[in-house]
């Protein structure tokens, strides 16, 4: 069985069936598992007629591969990868985008953090290039606690033209490098707008911080000289929530 087939984790399992009910497949819930936290998948599954299979937890083990699974695992119908296409489409129809871009962002724990703080923030979409860099798997639905089956995930094949594209469109871009303009506080996030972030340790790669309409930075008061790239990316996409929900 792929990878890409299964999801696992109560949030990420409740969150397809929700969303994406057609996707699932079989569901494989804990042996002698009878809780609160569980019922509302087994209630949703039962809607939709999804099967659901009670295992050891060394099958669980087995099915997500040693992932958390927190007891329930299901088998899931890859779902559809969104491109260049989808993500025009998808702009034509917003008024105000807020987007996301994460260059290079290879840790899947990473990604899915991101998405989750895309969700909380409100972003419209996230942007990824469709090489070098992770896309939907179980580890990362699981990490984004459900925000994978929400926020779309669009892979580009070219990144550096796809910002080319988005500043056409009236769309400003503000990337996140040492090297900054200005810091995230005295910038102006307010508007269409899409924050880029690079990738662990290396940062926005050179074509990608070069097609960037300016550069922001996070201000560092301790001995530490740079946040992790899911932490980096809440603060500033919740800088751009709070000088938009100012305005």
């Amino acid at each position: 069985m792929k990878k890409q087939d299964i999801t696992f984790g109560l949030h990420a399992v409740e969150a397809v069936l929700q969303n994406s009910p057609e996707r699932v497949i079989e569901i494989w819930v804990l042996q002698g598992r009878d809780d609160k936290r569980l019922t509302p998948i087994l209630e949703i599954a039962s809607q939709w007629g999804v099967s659901v299979q009670y295992a050891s937890r060394k099958a669980l083990d087995d099915k997500s591969a040693g992932g958390q699974h927190q007891g329930v695992v299901a088998k899931v119908k890859a779902a559809k990868i969104l491109n260049d296409n989808d993500l025009h489409t998808m702009l034509d129809a917003t008024e105000t985008p807020f987007l996301l871009i994460l260059d290079g962002v290879t840790d899947p724990h990473n990604l899915g953090a991101c998405l989750r703080n895309a969700d909380a923030a409100g972003v419209q979409g996230v942007i990824v290039p469709k090489d070098n860099s992770v896309g939907l798997t179980p580890v990362v639905s699981k990490v984004a606690c459900g925000a994978a089956e929400i926020v779309p995930l669009y892979q580009v094949t070219n990144l550096a033209r796809t910002m080319r594209s988005l500043q056409d469109k009236g769309i400003w871009i503000a990337g996140a490098a040492g090297e900054a303009d200005s810091d995230v506080y005295q910038a102006s996030l307010t508007g269409p707008l899409a924050i880029a972030m690079g990738a662990e340790g290396k940062g926005l790669r050179r074509l990608t911080r070069e097609s960037c309409n300016t550069l922001i930075s996070i201000p560092m008061a301790g001995s530490v000289s740079s946040l992790n790239v899911s932490v980096a990316t809440g603060i500033c996409l919740f800088e751009a929530v709070r000088q938009r929900l100012a305005k």
